[in-house]
């Protein structure tokens, strides 16, 4: 088998499907990330996100299509030691220190990064030499990160990495993600955190009821809502008469603060600014990534079993940390 570095795609899957009795967890899939790239995966509770994830690794059999990890399938990519793997579920090995479960994982790749190097890069350092029965739940999700790490896989999968971690341990845990990044590491997450999404991806795949609805950069799938928002200090001032101005879809105020969410931007700024010109401190923004994940994603949806702690698709942990 060749080097991961051989092969012009991290991940593909094609086709790909998987259901739980009626339930269509993920619908003919078609995903292709290359090489170096950091690419999030969103979607609401029950989009597939955990599914895809878990048959990208292995850990459950799509019902048709195919998954390969840099042109093989992901049990021949997992035994080579070519991607790391953080998922939500389970919790480390009990009657072990955490220094000793990131040594245990590192003895499992054939080029492992020193172990005290990835202490201190995930922060788990400071309580090196705790039982992993006492830790935090910020704690456990570094000690996860250690472990996907410690083999310093060419490809990481991360399921909602920061979960339960303090903004101080978000900030140190991209920090860490953009050092191995720089290196050329491929890098997807799936994450509720879309400030997350918008400031580290690359890319954005969206998932709603199991199928892709938008993939492009953070940018592109902000353009596609089309609605930007005006932001003015403009003290009383009737709202109604606000949301009559051309080119605004609605009005709002919030204190001496008024907010114009707009269809066109470009007519509302000088209705706004013709009909009053006392309106100041003035900021025109795009939609945001919130706005475009509520407006493509609006259908409710079905939980799959998949994205359930517990259920068909919740298959193994954090690949060997956790029993």
């Amino acid at each position: 088998m060749g080097s991961p570095g051989s092969v012009g795609v991290a991940i593909e899957l094609s086709k790909v499907a998987k259901s739980y009795g009626a339930v269509r967890a993920v619908r003919d899939v078609d995903l292709v990330i290359t090489p170096g790239e950091t690419v999030a995966l969103l979607g609401p509770n029950g989009a597939g996100k955990t599914t895809t994830i878990e048959m990208m690794l292995g850990l459950t059999k799509p019902d048709s299509g195919t998954v390969s990890i840099f042109g093989a399938p992901a049990a021949a990519a997992r035994q080579a030691g070519w991607f790391g793997a953080m998922l939500q579920t389970g919790s480390p090995l009990d009657h072990l220190r955490v220094r000793e479960i990131v040594a245990l994982m590192a003895s499992y790749y054939p080029h492992p990064l020193p172990v005290s190097d990835v202490l201190r890069m995930t922060g788990a350092d400071e309580f090196a030499g705790q039982w992993t029965t006492r830790l935090s739940g910020g704690q456990v999700q570094r000690v996860r990160f250690a472990a996907a790490i410690v083999g310093d896989p060419d490809l990481l999968v991360l399921d909602e990495p920061t979960a339960g971690i303090d903004v101080e341990g978000r900030r140190d845990f991209w920090q860490a993600m953009r050092a191995m990044t720089e290196h050329g590491k491929t890098v997807l997450f799936a994450t509720h955190y879309l400030e997350e999404a918008d400031a580290y991806a690359d890319r954005i795949v969206l998932l709603a009821r199991g199928q892709i609805v938008a993939d492009g950069p953070a940018t592109e799938i902000k353009a596609q809502v089309g609605s930007r928002t005006i932001r003015a200090t403009l003290p009383e001032v009737d709202v109604a008469a606000l949301g009559s101005l051309a080119g605004v879809r609605s009005a709002e105020r919030h204190g001496d603060a008024v907010v114009l969410t707009c269809t066109d931007a470009d007519a509302a700024l000088p209705a706004l600014l013709t009909a009053y010109p006392a309106a100041r401190d003035i900021e025109v923004a795009g939609g945001s990534l919130e706005d475009a994940f509520l407006e493509l994603t609006g259908a409710e949806e079905t939980t799959a079993p998949g994205d359930i702690p517990g259920g068909p698709g919740d298959a193994a942990g954090a690949m060997g940390v956790t029993r």
